[in-house]
């Protein structure tokens, strides 16, 4: 869809949104009751946003020069664990007092909430909800409440503005300009991302992918040339010490090693996890490559490796599965008529919003002592996550249904459309 299509398809939707001001209504209302929830829950309990701290002291150290890796922030004494370019990124955050940034953060945050929201209609292929006003608000304003997201907002985190910039890279068409850029640079800032970048050369995107490992190294030189005490730092030392971003066996973190070390009640599962995540590493992006060569399907090719790098990650804390909205958009958008494909959408969304990993006891080190039944219940979004792919897989357990043998897609052009405790971490 072409820039001029898309502004009449936002100007028609927009007006129809007029025409029926009861569905306004309706996502005014919502708009409403989930700022007011927002508003209790402040007064009883602040928001700490101590990632927004580390984000600050980040780009305070960048501005001065001083120690990037040295120091810590905040009551939980939390350190940097970001390359040298996200701090260059952060610089503006010293700009203001941190009140005000703390404001902004949640602002900019509900902000990139609905862009995301956006994003993952169109992906999905359901465009006239994508430029829909009410559906956009009312999602919006529902979507603050899904754990990930809200955690988001309580850690003042950047996983939203991640998760638009690769969306919104990777659901562009394959012919666009500089494909793949902006996952590099997504990769700069933070290093799980560089899978998409895999994800588009066993797909066959070699260009793009291309493009993203350029991106990506033009960060980290961008980072050597004007921090390089600390990116030497960094990619020698500060990137292979796990430990400075947390505990890897504590509720919080719900990667496959989290589970896997509840599961065995060890603080460390060692080689067990590292050969499960190379195996989840292979299956994942062979699910990806399959989804997108036998069914041509992008966003489940892209959610497939989202999955992929929260599961192999050796912490992926639960604000980090904000990829939880384009997948819960991609089954909404295929439930119309089919009764059990509705009723999974109702446990997926249910399962990312009744938050049963902080329901089960977890202070001090009760995480590694919990009882068989209670550990679906601390690991919901691997265990979902795993559920994901397997099912990926037996969906594209055959060809497509024309029998013919589909290799590498031919790049799609601008006009075609796509087919359809822890620390700051």
């Amino acid at each position: 869809m072409s820039a001029a299509d898309g502004t009449r398809t936002w100007r028609r939707t927009w007006a129809q949104s007029v025409a029926g001001p009861h569905r306004m209504v309706i996502a005014g209302a919502l708009v409403a009751a989930s700022l007011i929830g927002l508003w209790v829950l402040y007064t009883v309990h602040p928001l700490p946003m101590p990632d927004i701290e580390v984000y600050r002291a980040e780009g305070e150290a960048a501005a001065t020069g001083s120690d990037l890796y040295g120091f810590t922030t905040t009551k939980w004494h939390l350190p940097a664990t970001y390359p040298p370019f996200a701090a260059l990124l952060f610089l503006p955050t010293t700009w203001v007092s941190l009140a005000t940034l703390k404001v902004a953060c949640v602002l900019v945050n509900g902000a990139l909430l609905a862009v995301l929201i956006q994003l993952s209609c169109k992906a999905a292929g359901i465009r006239r909800s994508a430029y829909t006003a009410p559906t956009v608000i009312g999602a919006t304003a529902l979507g603050i409440w899904l754990e990930p997201v809200f955690q988001t907002l309580i850690f003042g985190q950047i996983n939203l503005a991640l998760t638009c910039l690769v969306l919104w890279d990777l659901a562009r068409p394959d012919g666009a300009r500089f494909k793949g850029l902006a996952v590099g640079i997504a990769a700069g800032v933070k290093l799980t991302p560089a899978i998409f970048a895999v994800y588009l050369l066993v797909t066959g995107r070699v260009k793009a992918a291309c493009t993203a490992a350029a991106g990506f190294l033009g960060s980290v030189l961008l980072g050597l040339l004007v921090l390089p005490d600390a990116s030497v730092d960094f990619w020698t030392r500060r990137m292979f010490e796990t430990s400075r971003v947390g505990k890897v066996w504590i509720v919080d973190n719900q990667s496959l090693q989290g589970l896997i070390a509840r599961v065995l009640h060890t603080p460390e599962p060692g080689l067990i996890w590292a050969v499960a995540a190379l195996l989840t590493a292979a299956g994942g992006l062979y699910a990806a490559r399959r989804v997108f060569l036998r069914r041509g399907a992008e966003t489940w090719g892209v959610l497939c490796t989202a999955v992929t790098a929260l599961l192999v990650s050796p912490i992926s804390w639960s604000h980090h599965w904000v990829w939880c909205v384009p997948l819960i958009v991609a089954l909404a958008a295929h439930t119309r008529g089919i009764r059990w494909r509705r009723a999974l959408l109702v446990a997926v969304t249910l399962a990312f919003t009744v938050r049963t990993l902080w329901i089960v006891p977890h202070t001090g080190d009760l995480d590694l002592h919990f009882s068989w039944w209670q550990q679906p219940l601390t690991s919901p979004y691997p265990l979902l996550g795993l559920a994901l792919l397997a099912m990926v897989v037996w969906w594209t357990r055959t060809a497509p249904t024309d029998g013919t043998p589909r290799r590498i897609p031919r790049p799609r052009t601008g006009r075609t459309l796509p087919q359809s405790t822890r620390t700051a971490g």
